[in-house]
């Protein structure tokens, strides 16, 4: 007899939604009004989890400012938005590529086209993990929004055997234990979705905040924001050299066109237009007082970046 899948009838997001029980013979505004209805649940899923957030958060901190990396690792839809938030991290946050990792199982080819089989071996991350070259740096984020992706529990063993002191976390929205090396659990409890079963709904917008929280998060903690803005961005459009020119502008008092120029100088670096104008100094030397501030701007702009460099 073949192998019998697992029994996951007992999982929230596999159940059905009693207000969603006419769904097939409700009118266009009755079926928006309901997927509106149980959206508007999601942030509030998300807020009840904010303890064990920061906790995944706080622990990745030192390793990620550090040489450490964030990755993502899922399947299907979890595995889509963890690389959908590993894309955006070098163009808003100019990370090194690589800083960010999204790994899906079946590999890039599951973006667009599905894979779902992938996702049933435990052992089936383990030749993107090798690549990796893993350090106790590093922190893994699985996302499993049933919590029983083989692929995804598995993963943790596997990084465990190459880096044991790896941070190790877990995105779900059903209630379920913990793999054995994953150190952080995040439940998000979305309940049963408007489609049984159809995790690219209310589970997968809360996976979305998550994740956003947690890349963002640890970018202002590694210095790449300054106030609220994007001081590492790259202005490589139009758009974006708008916008860069306009943190100049507000960070300097600087007019726009005035502002542009800085830019030009500074080889487009929003960072070092800020230091050169603030502070009356060379590119080569805002350069080497960001590099002693490890690029907190912050720490230069308030004269904490190395008093060898004055």
């Amino acid at each position: 007899m073949a192998n019998q899948p697992i029994d996951r009838s007992h999982l929230s997001t596999e159940q059905m939604n009693p207000a969603a029980a006419d769904l097939h013979a409700m009118s266009v505004v009755d079926c928006v009004q309901l997927i509106n209805q149980e959206d508007a649940l999601i942030a509030q899923a998300v807020a009840a989890s904010k303890v064990q957030i920061s906790a995944l958060i706080s622990a990745a901190e030192h390793g990620f400012s550090a040489a450490g990396r964030l990755i993502y690792l899922g399947a299907g839809t979890s595995g889509r938005l963890g690389v959908l938030d590993a894309s955006e991290a070098p163009p808003t946050f100019h990370v090194e590529p690589g800083k960010v990792v999204g790994i899906i199982a079946g590999g890039d080819s599951a973006l667009r086209t599905s894979s779902e089989s992938a996702e049933d071996d435990p052992h089936g991350a383990r030749g993107e993990l090798a690549a990796l070259k893993l350090s106790d740096d590093d922190t893994l984020v699985g996302i499993a929004a049933g919590g029983t992706t083989p692929y995804v529990r598995g993963a943790f063993d596997i990084a465990r055997s190459f880096a044991p002191r790896i941070t190790t976390g877990m995105i779900t929205c059903s209630d379920v234990e913990a793999p054995p090396s994953c150190e952080h659990l995040i439940l998000l409890d979305t309940g049963p979705e408007v489609i049984a079963g159809s995790t690219r709904m209310k589970a997968g917008t809360a996976t979305k905040l998550v994740l956003n929280t947690i890349s963002t998060t640890l970018m202002v903690r590694s210095g790449r924001v300054y106030q609220n803005l994007m001081v590492d961005m790259r202005p490589t459009n139009d758009k974006l050299r708008d916008r860069a020119a306009r943190v100049v502008s507000r960070l300097t008092g600087l007019e726009r066109e005035q502002a542009l120029k800085q830019l030009d100088i500074a080889g487009n670096s929003v960072k070092a237009a800020v230091v050169m104008h603030t502070r009356g100094v060379n590119l080569d030397t805002a350069s080497r007082l960001l590099e002693n501030a490890r690029g907190r701007l912050g720490d230069v702009l308030q004269g904490h970046a190395g008093p060898d460099l004055w």
